[in-house]
């Protein structure tokens, strides 16, 4: 992982709202793989720092994170303009998807291959999400906390929800907070 200046920019706000579009169409159900992969590792229009960082304030922002991201970077290379361009890239054709997926599902939800093909799906996207982590780990080196820290804080976060079945909020509230103080300390 490089932790250069992207070397490119989206060309115009065509550029931007499609590269939008085409993120989100390869992305239900989640696209934190595709989109780290497609704006860091392919496109190079961000560092792999810099996904991090804008991550996180992604999902401090209320709204869908992927969406909350798209806005960030189009109003970095475009202002206002590219902002709805990205947005409109992440909303407009996935959209009409799920209307017509909404018809269509009404009619054959109840079929065993619907059922089993929804559930695989969501194994695949498990997968993604985990896959992702993994790669951001090294980003971790230049975090106020450290990797170790980190670490420990995102295995206490899962503790708490998967096996304590704590509410998502008070982990992500209480553990948030020590976190932020103790990077606060640090960057002092």
């Amino acid at each position: 992982m490089s932790t250069e200046a992207p070397s490119q920019h989206p060309k115009s706000l065509a550029d931007l709202y499609i590269s939008f579009t085409l993120l989100a169409l390869q992305g239900f159900g989640g696209v934190l793989a595709i989109v780290q992969r497609e704006l860091v590792e392919k496109k190079r229009w961000m560092t792999m720092e810099e996904f991090v960082e804008d991550w996180a304030v992604a999902q401090i922002l209320p709204g869908p994170n992927v969406v909350n991201l798209s806005l960030m970077i189009g109003h970095r290379h475009f202002g206002f303009a590219g902002a709805m361009a990205a947005l409109a890239g992440m909303l407009s054709v996935p959209l009409l998807i799920v209307l017509v997926l909404a018809v269509v599902y009404a009619q054959f939800a109840q079929h065993p291959e619907v059922v089993g093909a929804l559930r695989g799906m969501s194994a695949v996207t498990a997968g993604l999400i985990i896959a992702t982590g993994l790669k951001l780990i090294p980003a971790l080196n230049n975090n106020p906390l450290g990797r170790t820290l980190a670490l420990l804080f995102s295995a206490l976060c899962f503790i708490g929800i998967a096996y304590f079945r704590l509410p998502l909020a008070y982990v992500l509230f209480s553990l948030g907070a020590i976190t932020c103080i103790i990077a606060y300390r640090r960057l002092k």
